[in-house]
């Protein structure tokens, strides 16, 4: 069996000091949802209006229509412990099944200037304190048994190298205790020997959508643990670079925006119904979170996944079905959640 090569360097782990939890689910079971949920254009698009004003909770409306999504903060900071309980509590109200995927601060897997710079081991400098904040927020979710996956992604200057590879095996150890996905995006990973040190250690290959520009990676469907993954970033080729350097952002600039202003149509989505439920075969649990987040187009195409891939119609936000009609043809509008029903409804 091929492996990554083993580390010179002694790293000290810190241990978790939680129970990790591991979420029931069921054989084969495919989860469908968004990468993030807190956007100011999805205000009457994918949420009502005035939901702010009502005090609602974003995840206790997107829990009506998905059973996962991937937190997204977590890569621009460490997660607040006090966060990720509220967010625990807020979709077990609304969906007992509700599972999160959380991505790695970037201190572990992106240059500190990732935008002067390309982004490898030499350039990667987390500290003690990053992983100790890290781990507080991440157990918070593994102890309540939400954690459905650590997804541990690194840029397309991340290339498959010794030095690399050296690197990426200590940061596999350093948070063994959680459910590991890795992401990359330059096809060098995209060979048998990292399949293969994946598999030996349980680790999930991230199989993702993204426009193939020189040696970034094209779509897979690989499966090296008992966590499949994809995730579809849209296929907008004239903006992908327009933000050197930048992984996924929520909200900020134009040109971020318009990087993720993608609406996969029906051929596209056919294409990745096939791998996902190939993926799903070989897998025990399968995230497939869509990234294309602006205006909802997310919401759009994740809804349509989660209809082909269950040959079932959906439930949709009514919002979302105007300003998409399409909808109407896999998706039921939702009942509109009054104002008075809101305390009973999400306590």
């Amino acid at each position: 069996m091929l492996t990554l090569p083993q580390s010179s360097v002694t790293v000290p782990r810190m241990e978790s000091s939680a129970q990790v939890r591991v979420p029931l689910v069921h054989e084969k079971d495919i989860r469908v949802g968004t990468a993030g949920w807190s956007y100011k254009d999805w205000e009457g698009v994918f949420y009502p209006p005035g939901m702010q004003r009502r005090k609602q909770h974003p995840l206790e409306y997107l829990a009506r229509f998905f059973d996962t999504t991937e937190i997204n903060t977590s890569f621009y900071g460490p997660l607040k412990p006090e966060w990720a309980k509220l967010w625990c509590r807020k979709v077990a109200a609304v969906n007992k099944n509700f599972l999160f995927t959380a991505k790695l601060y970037r201190a572990f897997t992106h240059s500190p200037i990732a935008v002067m710079e390309p982004t490898s081991a030499a350039t990667i400098r987390p500290t003690d304190e990053d992983e100790a904040r890290t781990r507080e927020g991440l157990d918070a979710l593994a102890t309540e048994g939400r954690l459905g996956a650590l997804l541990i992604q690194f840029p397309v200057s991340f290339k498959n190298t010794s030095l690399n590879r050296d690197y990426l095996e200590r940061l596999l150890r350093q948070f063994i205790e959680y459910p590991r996905v890795v992401e990359v995006r330059h096809s060098s990973w995209n060979d048998a020997a990292t399949l293969a040190a994946f598999a030996q250690k349980d680790v999930g290959f991230c199989n993702i959508d993204q426009p193939v520009l020189g040696r970034s990676l094209a779509p897979t469907e690989h499966v090296t643990s008992t966590i499949g993954y994809v995730r579809l970033h849209g296929r907008n080729y004239e903006n992908w670079f327009a933000d050197q350097g930048s992984a996924d952002q929520n909200s900020g600039s134009d040109n971020r925006n318009d990087r993720y202003n993608y609406l996969y149509n029906y051929r596209e989505l056919t294409g990745w119904k096939e791998k996902i439920e190939s993926i799903a075969e070989r897998a025990h649990t399968t995230y497939v979170i869509t990234n294309n987040h602006f205006e909802s187009k997310a919401g759009v195409n994740a809804l349509e996944l989660k209809a082909m891939l269950s040959g079932k119609r959906v439930l949709a936000p009514p919002t979302l079905i105007a300003k998409y009609p399409e909808l109407r043809n896999i998706a039921d509008a939702a009942e509109a959640v009054g104002e008075s029903n809101l305390t009973s409804l999400f306590g």
